[in-house]
Order: C-alpha cells, then sequence, then structure tokens
C-alpha cells in the first residue's frame, strides 16, 4: 500500500490555529517563583503513580501530596491511605494548591453501578473537599471519548467542540457526568477553578475495549463506516498532566499523538487483517453477546472503533507541550503488548480458550454472528 500523499499527511499534523479560554471564572495569573504543593488521587497505580513520581523529581514543585486506597511507592511523597469517597479527605488537601483527580474505576470488568457510584461520587466528594480545603484548582482526567464518534465529526475536532457522546459506550456516561460537575464547580464553589484533560485511545499498561481490538485475530470493520485512530501514550499523559498541574495551561485540553491513522495504515502497520461485517449485523451481534453476558462491551463501543474522534491538541500546543510519542510508535508498542493475548468479540480467552479458538477466534465470531443472520432470516420467512 502507498504511503498518504505529504499534503495529507501535513493536514493531519497541523494545529488548530487559535488557543480558547479555560473553564472557571476570574483565573487566577501565574505566580512566578511560587513552587506549588500538589495533591495526586489513585497516586499508587497507573497514571497516577506515574504522575506522582514525576511531579515529586520536579524542581518545579514544593510538595506532593499522594492519596489513594494503599500505599505507593514514591517515597518523597507525603502519604494519606483512604477512600477519596471519604470527607475526611478535605484535611488531607489542607495546604495543597493544585489537586489532580485520578481516583476512576474504568474496568472493563467491574460491575457498572459500582463503577458509576465510585467515579461520580469519588469526584464530587474530591471537588467539595478541595475547595472548602482552599484548593484553587482541580485537574481532572476524562476522555477523547466524550466527544462522541460520529460520522460528521470534524477531523480533527477542537476542544471547544460539542460534547456529542451518549452513555452506550463503557464508562463514557460516567466521564461525562464528571464533565458536568466540573462546568458547574466554579459556580458551586466559587474560587475553585477546573482543568479537564482528554486523552485519545490511552496506550501504556492500559486495559480497554479499544486496546483489546488489537488483540482479535482478525480486525472488525464495519462496512460503510470511515474510522480513524489516534492514540495517547501514557507517558505523554502523564507530561500533559504535569503542564495542568504547574498551571501552563488550562481549560479544557485534549492530548495525542499528532494527526491520526487511517484503517488501512493500521491493517499495514499491524499486519492483522480485517473482518468486514455489515452495520447491523456487527451491533445486532455486539448487543446481544452483551446481554447475555459473553462479552463486557457493550454495543456503543463499536462506535468509537467506526467513526472519527481525533482531536487538535491545539491549546497544549500552544502552550509549548508537544507528543513524544507518534501514532506509529504507539501503535507498535501496543502491538507488543497485546502479544499472546487472545480477545473475540471483546472478551479474553483464557490460555485454554485460546488453544482451542486460536487463530480461528474470527472464524468462531463470523459463525456467530452468521448464525444471527440466519436466525433472522428464517423468522422473516415465517411472518
Amino acid at each position: 500500500m502507498s504511503s498518504p500523499d505529504p499534503t495529507v499527511r501535513a493536514a493531519r499534523n497541523a494545529d488548530a490555529p487559535t488557543p480558547q479560554t479555560g473553564r472557571g471564572t476570574e483565573e487566577p495569573a501565574p505566580r512566578p517563583g511560587r513552587r506549588p504543593v500538589i495533591a495526586v488521587t489513585g497516586a499508587a497505580t497507573g497514571v497516577g503513580a506515574l504522575l506522582t513520581r514525576a511531579l515529586a523529581a520536579s524542581d518545579e514543585v514544593k510538595r506532593v501530596i499522594a492519596i489513594d486506597e494503599r500505599r505507593g511507592d514514591v517515597p518523597e511523597a507525603h502519604w494519606h491511605v483512604l477512600d477519596i469517597r471519604d470527607p475526611a479527605i478535605a484535611e488531607k488537601l489542607q495546604g495543597a494548591d493544585v489537586v489532580v483527580h485520578l481516583a476512576l474505576d474504568l474496568d472493563l470488568e467491574s460491575d457498572a453501578a459500582a463503577r458509576t457510584a465510585y467515579n461520580v461520587r469519588g469526584t464530587q466528594t474530591v471537588l467539595t473537599a478541595a475547595a472548602a480545603a482552599g484548593v484553587h484548582r482541580v485537574v481532572l482526567c476524562t476522555s477523547a471519548m466524550v466527544y462522541g464518534a460520529l460520522p460528521d465529526n470534524d477531523i480533527p475536532l477542537a476542544e471547544d467542540a460539542e460534547l456529542r457522546a451518549t452513555a452506550d459506550a463503557t464508562g463514557v456516561g460516567d466521564l461525562l457526568e464528571i464533565e458536568r460537575l466540573a462546568q458547574r464547580a466554579p459556580r458551586a464553589h466559587p474560587g475553585l477553578n477546573c482543568t479537564v484533560v482528554r486523552p485519545a485511545v490511552l496506550v501504556g499498561g492500559t486495559d480497554t475495549a479499544l486496546t483489546r481490538y488489537f488483540e482479535s485475530p482478525r480486525l472488525l470493520v464495519v462496512a460503510g463506516s470511515r474510522p480513524a485512530w489516534q492514540f495517547c501514550h501514557v507517558e505523554d499523559l502523564v507530561s500533559a498532566l504535569e503542564y495542568a498541574a504547574l498551571e501552563k495551561v488550562e481549560g479544557e485540553l485534549a492530548v495525542g499523538c499528532d494527526g491520526w491513522l487511517d484503517q488501512e495504515e493500521v491493517e499495514e502497520l499491524s499486519g492483522i487483517r480485517r473482518m468486514e461485517l455489515p452495520s447491523s449485523v456487527a451491533l445486532g451481534a455486539a448487543a446481544r453477546l452483551h446481554r447475555i453476558g459473553l462479552t463486557p462491551s457493550p454495543a456503543g463501543d463499536l462506535a468509537y472503533t467506526m467513526h472519527p474522534w481525533v482531536v487538535s491538541g491545539s491549546r497544549l500546543h500552544e502552550a509549548g507541550w508537544r507528543p513524544r510519542w507518534s501514532n506509529e510508535e504507539v501503535l507498535a508498542e501496543l502491538l507488543e503488548e497485546v502479544a499472546g493475548r487472545h480477545t473475540v468479540a471483546g472478551r479474553r480467552l483464557g490460555r485454554k480458550d485460546a488453544t482451542a479458538a486460536g487463530a480461528a477466534g474470527a472464524t468462531v465470531a463470523l459463525l456467530g454472528t452468521a448464525a444471527l443472520v440466519r436466525r433472522a432470516r428464517k423468522a422473516r420467512r415465517r411472518i
């Protein structure tokens, strides 16, 4: 396959020209020479642990307050072990200038109701506690998924594009509610401002419906769809969060690699062939498999593999931030991470299952959807 036209590639990597204003009222002016005290929730694992380590090593930070349900391995931080939904968190935030809230449950296997209760109640508690403790800024992390994956999306989307996602995909309903809480926070708590960071497809020790897409022996492509793939390496997310925590940038911030890859480029780079299905078959099968508990991902997750939701990242770029990773590099790392894993229709197979299914996994999925099609045709003939 030939490489994309250079002018197309240049357009893909172009930044949006105009930075936008941030969320909140009476944004505080930068305070030169003052090193902030920064608190991080969810500090013991994942992105939170990486950010805590980076901030603790930074000469620009006076002190790091680390909060989680267990103690992490960054001894330079001041640790507090508690549930973020505990109102006692307010006293632990005393003296902090900025809070970066990363204690979220986005596990595919979590009970949906329990996950929502934790994510929404936790964010509410952190915002209220931060205001009570005199914190002037909270940095929240959601996802670029909140823009929605829609066939008429601009490529790329500006940060101030309308959030058109629905709650049909895993965890997106929680993220939309967190966005609403951020929008209301400056009115509910005068003097408190929110910065929201929205990463593209996150890669680097992550497990999501979108990373599992690359664990399948065939890449499911819905006929007539126009996917565009943009990734965000966790290292780039951490550096963007550090920018936000140090108040070098504010407002709604989209973060990801420059540009994007189309489906054909992804297939060429990955060496994984496609399995193309009609939209009605793919969405119907996904809905049925999820309803009977065979897969963790609802049908709404498929939209993010069908339609574009590429972001420009112009605000971070205007502030001088640049991603260290390219889409091609992140995809290569993702493929290394998932090597040896086997997923069919979003369900990860164990070693025994994988031995049985193996490379025939796509055939199994195809036979399952074919059976659904045959059943529908028989039903129509009986009418």
